[in-house]
């Protein structure tokens, strides 16, 4: 009998509330999802995707989003996005302006992604082994998979990043003399705090090896453990610094299940780095201008939940409970400038980031910030960096 692999898939689609995907040769022939997808985010992870071969694997995004992967020959079979922690609708918006989703169907697309069902990544192997099975024969478990991340971020261009993993690296060794945690911890927390990228770049140069206690017998545990204590302490060092307390909560989980993920001592290396650098680069960007005052920072973490939409000073004005000439009068006091060019400032360093780091175009850059028309966002943005977005681009894009 012939097997019917769609008929599998769709019963996969319907039990787990997960999209799931045939291709043959790398042509999708099948798109089963009980949530309505204007635009699929695979699209997003392609490459990795199919630069899986093994029966059985998986890619873990920077989302902490997971895609269960069962290959059979020519045929891949692809379970996905699911993770057990739901998005925000500002990362919700970044996913779709990354997928190339059409203005219009944003919000769609938004609502789609919410209604996907949450599930453990367990659930998601126990799946592909299932699959696995009926395709290949093979009767799996979880100790027969080597979990290791197919994607691995890109953090930046700049070659800096990559001589700092081997200091980095010293932070998980097991203990080889008396601890010497206590100086360098809190160098680490300072630098956090204050949000100062510099300084944690130099000291990542500079740092010596860093003898921690014994957390486990297995030097992959080791390490992990490791990772989980340093991800805690820096959380509070990014609250303590300005930071949402539930963003720095919810950023430190994903963190954490992220490593869960790894095999390879130097994966967990560069998720420390990219962890360290995520906390203090978002503490910097609420921390702009030196000492900022609860005002200030309650403003500024309003800005950074509200990227992709047009801020008003009435809104915040709303979510603070202050009347709006009274916020603005009171922010300009308190920060130096207007409530209007902070707001401005805040998206034209967010739109730099786009512009140098992903090939988006003008247009669609300016539509996730939020800006009425191109026109206005290339003013904006040459008012406060001296270039047009296209200058800017060619300057330091990648």
């Amino acid at each position: 009998m012939k097997l019917d692999i769609c008929y599998l898939c769709t019963t996969i689609g319907n039990l787990s509330g997960v999209p799931v995907r045939i291709f043959e040769s790398e042509k999708l022939i099948f798109f089963y999802s009980l949530s309505k997808l204007p635009r699929d985010p695979m699209i997003i992870y392609r490459d990795e995707i199919f630069a899986v071969h093994a029966h059985v694997g998986y890619v873990a995004t920077r989302r902490f989003h997971y895609y269960g992967i069962v290959n059979a020959g020519q045929t891949k079979i692809v379970i996905g996005p699911t993770g057990q922690i739901g998005e925000s609708e500002q990362e919700l918006r970044e996913l779709a302006f990354q997928a190339d989703v059409a203005e219009e169907d944003v919000q769609a697309f938004m609502a789609g992604m919410k209604s996907i069902v949450r599930m453990p990544f367990e659930s998601i192997l126990q799946m592909l082994f299932t699959i696995n099975h009926v395709l290949n024969g093979e009767t799996l478990s979880l100790e027969d998979i080597a979990i290791y991340p197919a994607h691995q971020e890109k953090l930046a261009a700049d070659q800096n990043r990559r001589q700092t993993l081997q200091k980095l690296s010293a932070m998980a060794e097991e203990i080889k003399a008396g601890h010497n945690t206590l100086d360098q911890e809190q160098a680490i927390m300072s630098i956090v705090q204050k949000g100062d990228t510099a300084a944690l770049r130099e000291w990542i140069h500079a740092a010596p090896a860093i003898r921690g206690g014994v957390l486990a017998r297995e030097q992959l545990r080791q390490r992990k453990n490791m990772f989980i204590v340093t991800v805690t302490l820096v959380s509070r060092a990014a609250i303590r610094g300005g930071m949402d307390v539930n963003d720095a909560f919810s950023l430190s989980d994903s963190y954490i299940q992220q490593c869960e993920l790894l095999s390879f001592p130097e994966a967990i290396t560069n998720l420390q780095y990219r962890m360290l650098l995520d906390y203090t680069e978002r503490v910097e960007r609420l921390r702009r201008g030196g000492r900022p005052t609860k005002l200030t920072l309650d403003v500024a973490n309003y800005i950074q939940h509200h990227m992709s939409e047009p801020i008003t000073a009435e809104a915040i004005a709303g979510k603070l409970y202050m009347s709006r000439p009274y916020l603005s009068r009171r922010f300009k006091a308190e920060a130096g400038e207007s409530l209007t060019d902070f707001i401005l400032k805040e998206k034209t360093e967010e739109a730099k980031r786009l512009l140098r780091y992903s090939d988006k175009p003008l247009t669609a850059v300016s539509a996730y910030l939020g800006f009425s028309s191109p026109s206005h966002f290339s003013r904006v943005f040459k008012r406060f960096t001296g270039r047009t977005p296209g200058e800017y681009r060619e300057k330091y894009g990648l």
